[in-house]
């Protein structure tokens, strides 16, 4: 509970909060923990009688203490109370538990959710005070993050579709995956499309009220909330994404997204953000963090027209973001254009060519699995694969398709006004073609 949040100010420079508070269900650990706390100079005023649920109510009421003891003994399911507790504490305190179940298992669930120990009844001096040393250390420790020089490397790709149904979340869902799976990187996803997304979907997960909840309070968003907020996916991937209701607009100047990006860039190797198209004109700033830009497209005109404008507004907004273009559930025998009139249209090449395979497609969904995972022999997943490999291996610093993108990307891909030209000429060429 402390781990994810921002120790770094110590005990003195927060006047408003009590040093040290303890909840405890019988006496006998009551005097264990006075006599502990008053060794270390620590207020044996502040044990309090009541467990875990008088802890919730009056913390619900008072601020949070720096450190903090909780006696779990009444708890029918310690690690999901725990969570009730997670929603009144303050960022930056200490939580030791105590209980009276001797369960390994138990131990790892609380340590991991973020409570510094888990002390077993019946309570010694020694055990507490050792305990409280070590929370002392913990919440005066200095904020990892003012050390640059050991900063997370981490890499944000940004998915976007040209269209709606080009597969975009298809995408990424599947680098996400493979991210985690196959490269083993704590990846986070994050789906964009507040009413309609499919990030879950896709996974047969529930998408939970995480992200509705980061929109609405921006000032909660911390890593424990980003921890109990987040839908675990696999062992290294987690999502976070929502079903809002459809008669509830999106209110929100954009700044949850940045959060959630900075906290996300703190806890995850790789981040993979589905974007829907229209919040590249509502937000931004969303692309501010991002290091790799996939555009997902299909060989039409309209395609061909929303590429030549995203890319343009790309290179006017975010320019450090290195651009990939990906032709998807793309068909054997002629299209509505062919890749080499597509490329000319755009004026760059195409990255990666991922074939249409509706079987694949349908395989996963029947199984509530990606397409990857569900068909990893099809030539959609490699190709998939190759992208993330490239992704991987480049750190988002320069992605050049290979294999089946046939071709490497120069440079930034002009989208100016020749270009929207160009897809005029284009349908005029395909007319004259077709009289022909």
């Amino acid at each position: 509970m402390n781990a994810p949040w921002t120790p770094g100010v110590g005990m003195s420079a927060q006047s408003d909060r009590d040093s040290f508070a303890a909840f405890l269900c019988d006496e006998a650990s009551m005097d264990v923990v006075r006599n502990a706390a008053s060794e270390l100079g620590l207020s044996h005023e502040k044990c309090n009688k009541g467990g875990l649920r008088n802890a919730v109510q009056t913390l619900s009421v008072s601020a949070s203490p720096s450190i903090l003891l909780v006696d779990l003994s009444e708890c029918g399911d310690p690690l999901g109370d725990i969570n009730a507790l997670a929603e009144v504490c303050e960022p930056g305190t200490v939580v030791i538990a105590i209980g009276q179940v001797n369960d390994v298992r138990l131990y790892r669930d609380l340590t991991a959710s973020g409570i510094q120990d888990y002390l077993l009844k019946p309570l010694t001096e020694d055990a507490v005070r050792d305990a409280l040393i070590q929370a002392q250390t913990v919440f005066s420790a200095p904020r990892s993050s003012g050390d640059t020089s050991g900063a997370r490397d981490h890499v944000m790709t940004a998915v976007v579709g040209t269209r709606g149904g080009v597969g975009a979340s298809t995408i990424a869902t599947s680098m996400a995956w493979l991210f985690s799976t196959e490269h083993k990187l704590p990846t986070a996803l994050l789906d964009l499309d507040v009413h309609f997304g499919t990030g879950a979907l896709t996974m047969d997960l529930e998408p939970g009220r995480g992200l509705t909840d980061a929109i609405d309070n921006p000032s909660r968003i911390d890593g424990l909330f980003i921890e109990r907020a987040m839908v675990r996916a696999n062992d290294h991937l987690s999502v976070l994404s929502a079903e809002a209701p459809i008669h509830t607009p999106l209110m929100t100047d954009g700044s949850a997204f940045v959060q959630l990006e900075d906290e996300f860039r703190q806890a995850f190797d790789m981040t993979v953000v589905d974007l829907p198209r229209n919040m590249l004109i509502n937000f931004p700033h969303i692309l501010n963090g991002a290091d790799v830009f996939v555009l997902a497209t299909e060989l039409t005109l309209a395609s061909a027209r929303d590429a030549i404008r995203i890319l343009s507004w790309a290179s006017s907004h975010a320019e450090h973001v290195r651009p990939i273009i990906v032709a998807n559930r793309v068909a054997q025998g002629t299209g509505e254009i062919s890749r080499a009139d597509f490329e000319a249209s755009i004026e760059r090449k195409i990255d990666y060519v991922i074939p249409a395979d509706v079987k694949a497609a349908t395989h996963a969904a029947k199984l509530g699995q990606v397409m990857v995972e569900a068909s990893r022999g099809s030539k959609a997943s490699m190709v998939l694969r190759e992208l993330s490999r490239e992704i991987v291996s480049s750190g988002g610093e320069t992605v050049v398709g290979t294999g089946s993108g046939k071709g490497k990307t120069g440079g930034k891909g002009k989208a100016d006004k020749g270009s929207l030209m160009n897809k005029f000429d284009l349908r005029s060429m395909l007319g004259s073609k077709q009289k022909a």
